[in-house]
């Protein structure tokens, strides 16, 4: 069952509220997004209607129409009479997206520079902790979670609400490579952590012109490390531990959700 959104000691007037601002798709589109993001649901794996239903205690209605909504911010494929797929990322598609990507790393990196407050700058330094800690811990999944939380939150401290939807889809999009890049290359790992760093340094220092230069030249480190995973894809890989090979089938990967 769904129940992180709300419990059993709400009043029927407090539930009501809760379902009113999200509908039952939207819960289960946001749950999917997670696990797709977070590498539960790695790239290439079948996502059976039934199965999830099941899982998550919903009708399949609410199901189909997730699917749809993840189709549109392009983290599955649905492709007609197979089934609907966590998308892969073709070389070219990734190009395309970093390429917007470092256009919205420039306006956000001066955008956050220019009007950070405290309670911001605290924001970033807990997760870059977290983040510290993760690398030494050499755990790539954790890393790559507080990456995408690290982002989100310098595109909503830019103040744009445009810009911040923008730029999530395109990291949400890019995360289906990530936890590849830092499980085959620990130390890509430290080498995005020391970038990271000197962002938040630039922000909260208020220097517009290097936040901006450094959030683009991240965004272009970022780019030579997951073309380090396509080139290792035009020969035998190892798998990494725990994550299905692409178009394996879903029967194994567990449906887990939060409480």
């Amino acid at each position: 069952m769904i129940t992180s959104t709300y419990d059993s000691r709400m009043t029927r007037e407090e539930t009501f509220r809760v379902l009113k601002r999200h509908s039952l798709s939207d819960l289960v589109c946001g749950e999917l997004e997670r696990m797709i993001v977070d590498g539960r649901m790695p790239p290439g794996v079948a996502l059976r209607e039934m199965q999830i239903a099941d899982s998550l205690g919903v009708s399949r209605g609410p199901v189909r129409e997730a699917f749809r909504a993840l189709e549109e911010k392009g983290l599955v494929t649905v492709v007609k009479n197979c089934g609907v797929y966590v998308r892969q990322l073709r070389p070219d598609e990734a190009d395309d997206i970093f390429d917007v990507r470092r256009v919205l790393e420039a306006a956000i990196g001066a955008r956050v520079a220019a009007r950070i407050d405290a309670a911001g700058t605290a924001a970033l330094g807990e997760i870059v902790g977290r983040m510290e800690a993760a690398v030494a811990a050499g755990d790539a999944p954790a890393y790559a979670a507080f990456n995408l939380e690290f982002h989100d939150t310098l595109a909503r401290l830019s103040g744009n609400r445009r810009l911040h939807e923008d730029y999530t889809r395109l990291v949400a999009q890019l995360s289906l490579l990530r936890r590849r890049v830092h499980a085959r290359d620990r130390g890509s790992m430290q080498a995005s952590l020391d970038e990271h760093r000197a962002i938040v340094a630039a922000v909260t220092q208020r220097c517009p012109e290097a936040a901006s230069e450094l959030m683009v030249r991240h965004a272009t480190h970022s780019r030579a490390r997951m073309q380090q995973v396509f080139d290792a894809r035009r020969g035998p890989a190892p798998p990494i531990p725990g994550e299905p090979a692409p178009g394996a089938s879903p029967s194994h990967v567990r449906l887990e959700h939060s409480n």
